[in-house]
Parts: structure tokens; sequence; C-alpha cells
């Protein structure tokens, strides 16, 4: 009877232990980058993850249970035991659930550019059977090349109903950050073929910064895309640079209907200063959504916040409402 007792006592705090490392906040009280959130009609859910790799679970987008740990990386791939995981997107496809992250392994340096170390750091895909994961490695280790440091990767099929990665080039290697794709197998296992450039950082007319000459010149940054159809079946797509020291969101549409462009830049920022890295998303009774993070000072950190902003496709463009409140 005593073991017993113990046991039950020994379960109890295990349990209670598992329990402290969840809570429930309010959106505005998670601290995250990046914010990607996948309504799933499947299980009435709203899953939301980015940078740091963890998911939140919601009924009503208002108030968020977590975080989970989901993604499940092989240590003995270039990742290796413990890497940093950014931008994290959820997707469903073909009735799996996809996890497109960007890794990064600081013990490995592909580069050295005007005196900075650029680790190993490359989009990959993880796959599940349910929308909390865990998800896994697939069949490919790389999907990107060794050799080029890639960020942000989202996901699209085009009118061709193949499928593509579409990932930032990071400025830090060439000091002029890009937009490319590069098409992915049917299941997602892996890459086919090489990347191919869709659009530079600088081919933006609302982005700018200050070189090191104390020079205006357009902004080296590429950041975030998410793409989107509006209802009148322009393809689209949003991203996100700078203007100065401003975290900005802008949009860019293909003349083509399809990734093959050419991009067409709208010419001033779609989201308020200090708002970027959106993404799209219908919530489970079909009002169209964008999630964002803004950025702000506190306690001496520099943190990250999530919000939600209305979003009306029914025209030509995007058009971005007002902040929507759960």
């Amino acid at each position: 009877m005593k073991r017993c007792l113990f046991l039950l006592g020994v379960i109890s705090i295990a349990l209670i232990a598992r329990g402290a490392a969840q809570q429930v906040r309010a959106l505005d009280e998670i601290v995250l980058s990046d914010p990607c959130i996948l309504a799933d009609q499947k299980t009435q859910m709203y899953y939301m993850t980015g940078t740091g790799g963890k998911l939140w679970k919601s009924k009503d987008l208002k108030y968020w249970e977590g975080p989970f740990n989901i993604a499940k990386t092989d240590s003995t791939s270039w990742m290796g035991p413990n890497p940093m995981i950014w931008a994290a997107e959820l997707h469903k496809y073909q009735g799996k659930y996809y996890y497109f992250g960007t890794f990064t392994n600081e013990n490995i340096i592909i580069d050295t550019v005007k005196g900075r170390e650029i680790p190993r750091r490359a989009s990959h895909i993880l796959v599940s059977d349910t929308a909390d994961g865990p998800y896994v490695p697939m069949k490919d280790k790389t999907y990107l090349p060794a050799n080029k440091p890639t960020l942000d990767g989202t996901f699209w099929v085009d009118k061709n109903g193949k499928p593509y990665m579409i990932y930032c080039y990071e400025w830090l290697q060439n000091w002029q950050g890009t937009m490319e794709k590069i098409e992915l197998k049917s299941d997602l296992s892996g890459s086919v073929g090489e990347g191919e450039l869709m659009f530079k950082a600088s081919d933006s007319p609302w982005s700018e910064e200050y070189n090191e000459e104390g020079k205006l010149v357009p902004s080296k940054v590429t950041d975030g895309p998410y793409l989107f159809t509006t209802e009148t079946g322009r393809l689209g797509m949003i991203w996100t640079s700078w203007i100065h020291d401003v975290y900005t969101q802008g949009v860019a549409y293909s003349e083509s209907g399809t990734l093959e462009g050419p991009w067409i830049h709208g010419k001033e920022p779609i989201t308020p200063p200090n708002f970027g890295h959106g993404m799209l998303f219908k919530t489970l009774d079909g009002k169209l959504l964008m999630s964002v993070h803004s950025h702000r000072s506190e306690n001496g950190r520099y943190i990250r916040v999530p919000h939600l902003f209305e979003v009306d496709l029914s025209g030509d463009t995007i058009k971005v409402g007002k902040q929507y409140k759960p």
C-alpha cells in the first residue's frame, strides 16, 4: 500500500511538473517573433508557431496554451544536436502537416564576409500526421545549398500544380538580400533542381537604409515572404524589410500570375510602421486575418509580440484593415 501511494505521489509530481511548463496567456502577452497561425478544421483549433520553434494552441484566438516542443530534428544531420529555430510555419498539404523552419548550427561556419562569420543556416521542412506534431525529418537532409545562408522558407503550389519553397537568401553573404524559389518533390520530402531568383531587396521602392558611408540607399534585407491570391486571381507576396531603423511590410505582385513573375512592387508599405513578417489565414468561421509581430523595449529587453489585422482580398490588391482583437 505504501509503495502504491509512493508511486502515485511520484506520478502526481511528474504531472504537475509537466503542466507547470505550460501556460495560458492572451495573445498580446506572448513573446514571439514571426507568428504563423494554422486554423485546423479537423480539430477546430488554432496552432501558432514562429521563431523558437515552440507551439501554442487556442480555441478562440484570444487565449493560448503553451509553449509545447514539437520540432524533432536529427542530431546527426548538419543541424547538430541543438539548432536555433527561426520563423517556423505550419502548412497542411495532401493530408499531412508540414513544418517549414529556418535552422541554424552556430558550430559550422560557412563563410566570413566583412569580418563577420556566417554560420550554417537554411530553410528546411519537417512532417507530421497531426497539427500539434511532433514534426520529424524527411528524406532530404539539405533542401538548399550548404554554402548559402537562407531563411524564412514558406510554401506555395503554383498554377503548374508543382509545390515550391519560397525563401530569402540572407544579405549577410552577398550584401544584397534576394527572394528565391525552389521546386519541391510532390510529397515535399526534398527539393528539385536549384533555387531561382525572384527579386532583390533593392527592387523595392519603399525600403531604404543608410549605408556605411551614411548615404541613403535601398535596403539590403529580404524577410518573411508569404504568398496569396486575391479574389480576382492576382498572385501577390507580402514581405518585410526596413525603412531606416523601422521594421516595415510591403507587397509585390506577379504580372504573369505565377512564381515566374516579373514581380512588381507596391509603392508604399501595407501595414503601419513597426509591424512585419506577416502571414494570412482564415479563422474557423471564415474571416481573413493577418498575423504579424511588432517590436518594443521592455525592462531593458528588446521583445517581439504577435498581433492580428483584418485583411480584404476582394479586389485586385491586398488591403490591410484595423487591428483585430479576439
